[in-house]
């Protein structure tokens, strides 16, 4: 098969001495609601080969599974609005620069924890040292996606949530489709492994240098599958 990588991505990475290829998957927009057993069936089931990891972005698991709030529901307090002005604004989705956001950090860990996490943001931007109030919220919070129509209108209105049970579904995966599934929520700036199917044995580490340079899109390049193939050599 023909590999593909996306704009400013190469088809080939090394980890540890070992050359492994990588494919973007194009699908189509995956839905609320959906089945990733039937996602991954229609994708990924003819162009797997055994030994391949199937690498899935956060986001698409979680629609399948309707980790979705709605703006509607979420109501936008005082410490919001106020700490939200002190934060930073990125470009890579909505981040607590937003109100939105900022409430959803209050609503899910609770305003002390979002103020002391605040403090220590600022103390510690001081120094030069970022993402220190990530940390201190947990990734429930950093991993909110959503909140934005940059691409899709249709996530202007939903926050979409982590998926639930991530390494349960790799295996679910793993066990009705014969696919080895790692799912991650990643960005250019990071790589976190949320979960993977047992029979993987390589490190977390070694999963991290696999999409270290974060080659998959949610953009309108619709690629959130990338399918990973070790090198033969020649």
């Amino acid at each position: 098969m023909e590999f593909h990588a996306n704009e400013e991505k190469t088809v080939e990475i090394e980890v540890d001495g070992q050359v492994y290829l990588r494919h973007a998957i194009k699908t189509r927009f995956i839905k609320q609601g959906e089945s990733y057993i039937d996602v991954f069936k229609e994708y990924v089931s003819p162009i797997y080969q055994e030994g391949d990891i199937i690498s899935s972005c956060e986001k698409i698991i979680s629609l399948c599974q309707n980790r979705v709030i709605k703006r509607e529901d979420i109501k936008i307090g005082f410490w919001a609005k106020f700490l939200s002005k002190f934060a930073s604004h990125t470009s890579s989705g909505v981040g607590v620069g937003e109100t939105i956001k900022m409430q959803y950090a209050i609503d899910k860990v609770g305003l002390p924890k979002v103020l002391w996490a605040s403090f220590a943001s600022f103390v510690t931007k001081l120094f030069g040292k970022k993402g220190v109030f990530y940390k201190i919220v947990g990734q429930e919070v950093s991993g909110l996606d959503g909140f934005y129509d940059h691409y899709w209108k249709e996530y202007a209105d939903i926050g979409i949530q982590l998926p639930e049970n991530p390494t349960a579904v790799c295996n679910e995966i793993k066990e009705k489709l014969g696919i080895s599934t790692m799912i991650v929520d990643a960005n250019d700036y990071g790589q976190e492994i949320l979960g993977h199917s047992d029979d993987i044995k390589l490190s977390i580490p070694q999963l991290k240098g696999l999409i270290r340079d974060n080659p998959s899109s949610n953009g309108n390049e619709l690629t959130p599958l990338i399918l990973i193939r070790k090198k033969e050599n020649a």
